[in-house]
């Protein structure tokens, strides 16, 4: 649909968004230590296909596409980094900076399979919010778990 550069954009904003009611052109920039321009022409892009709602000096919307879209982009970071961290033991800061990597040049079919296997793995039908990924408790409740590697690995 977009670019992986415009994704990260995307993302961003969902992120910002949930910390903050107001977003704009300055918050992004800052945030992805980036220029305005940069951040506008991106805005441009996610305008036209229908993933935000934006006009020049105005604040930043997420449509509920965006919102679906932005969820889905978390949704796969996050299994690369539950892979990366939680099933293989790599530092927390090289296991973001990797997933985000792997993330922009996996292919669907593969990060299908991981996440199916992250979801073997980590016996996750037994979560109260019936994990999914996407759902956002979903965060808080795998660090509650607060299962070890070797707990997970057999």
């Amino acid at each position: 649909m977009v670019s992986r550069a415009t994704e990260e954009y995307l993302k961003t904003i969902y992120v910002l968004k949930k910390q903050k009611n107001v977003i704009r052109v300055t918050d992004i920039a800052k945030k992805m230590n980036c220029s305005k321009p940069s951040v506008t022409k991106q805005l441009c892009i996610l305008k036209e296909h229908n993933l935000i709602k934006y006009e020049t000096y105005g604040h930043i919307e997420l449509s509920n596409e965006g919102i679906e879209y932005s969820k889905k982009i978390l949704a796969d970071y996050d299994i690369l980094y539950i892979l990366l961290h939680d099933v293989i033991g790599i530092n927390s800061e090289l296991a973001k900076n990797d997933a985000t990597k792997i993330k922009g040049v996996i292919d669907e079919e593969s990060l299908s399979k991981i996440s199916s296997y992250i979801y073997e793995v980590l016996d996750l039908k037994q979560f109260k919010c019936n994990f999914n990924i996407r759902n956002e408790s979903c965060r808080e409740c795998l660090s509650k778990k607060g299962l070890k590697r070797n707990d997970r690995i057999n």
